[in-house]
């Protein structure tokens, strides 16, 4: 619990300049889109984000962009480099042998974050860099991440997402139903992406698996698998790439636990 009332100004600020990081070249009409903002605010946040130089304005087309003082908000952070640096080398493997792209995330506030992807160019369905922000109840990795934290973490989650709007966070306005989904979740071993939250991002035309990424004793993240649903049913997805998944997973967090159990890494661990 905060002592004070937020700052709506710092909050709104902080909420355009999310948008253009995700985004990577944003308009007022786009961030009003994404924020529900009206536009005299946001082209005050802008020209402030501009001043402090943390965006900047272009012309040909007009729009804002990130600078790298941006970088510095995250300069404190970097469990995503390394758990993005020792997924890589297992993930690009398990493209090879499946040809179906996977990503690992981990938990950020309300949001899920890509932290190493093997997608290639040329796709737009499948265009999600490392970075990336998207939503816990909407996808099979936050589904993955939520259904296997501990019961405190999960709570608090789910509390949050209940306070926003989309179709995929109803799940958490019902606490008994959001219950049985993560227990049929747990018991199986994975999760699928909402079918609303495909239609919404991607047309329907693509749909996902995820599993965690988890030791006995901590949960890294979670990874998925995403496949066109022309060429790969639900039914036979599960079949043929569930058990594979588990494995790589369980490689992953094997190799992230040795990672923080080797030498000079103290930093990286949770107090």
């Amino acid at each position: 619990m905060t002592s004070f009332r937020p700052v709506i100004a710092l909050s709104r600020g902080l909420e355009v300049l999310r948008v253009i990081n995700q985004e990577r070249q944003s308009t007022v009409g786009s961030l009003h889109k994404a924020t529900g903002l009206n536009k005299a605010t946001i082209v005050r946040m802008l020209e402030t984000l501009e001043h402090e130089g943390y965006v900047m304005r272009r012309t040909e087309p007009a729009s804002y962009t990130p600078t790298g003082r941006a970088l510095l908000l995250s300069a404190g952070y970097d469990e995503p480099t390394w758990i993005g640096g020792i997924a890589e080398p297992i993930l690009n493997k398990f493209r090879k042998q499946i040809h179906w792209p996977s990503d690992i995330a981990v938990l950020d506030q309300e949001s899920m974050v890509i932290v190493h992807t093997t997608r290639v160019d040329g796709s737009l369905l499948f265009s999600r860099p490392p970075g990336f922000r998207f939503p816990v109840l909407g996808t099979s990795m936050g589904r993955a991440y939520l259904a296997f934290c501990e019961p405190a973490e999960q709570e608090r989650i789910a509390a949050r997402l209940a306070l926003s709007p989309e179709p995929w966070n109803d799940l958490a306005r019902n606490p008994d139903k959001l219950a049985r989904t993560l227990r049929t979740i747990r018991k199986a071993g994975f999760a699928v992406m909402d079918d609303s939250y495909s239609r919404s991002i991607f047309g329907g035309a693509v749909w996902a698996l995820g599993v965690p990424v988890a030791l006995q004793n901590r949960l890294f993240g979670s990874m998925n698998v995403m496949m066109l649903r022309e060429a790969v049913t639900p039914e036979d997805g599960i079949r043929r790439f569930v058990p594979q998944m588990k494995k790589v997973a369980s490689a992953l967090a094997e190799a992230l636990g040795a990672k923080l159990a080797a030498p000079g890494t103290s930093s990286l661990r949770r107090k």
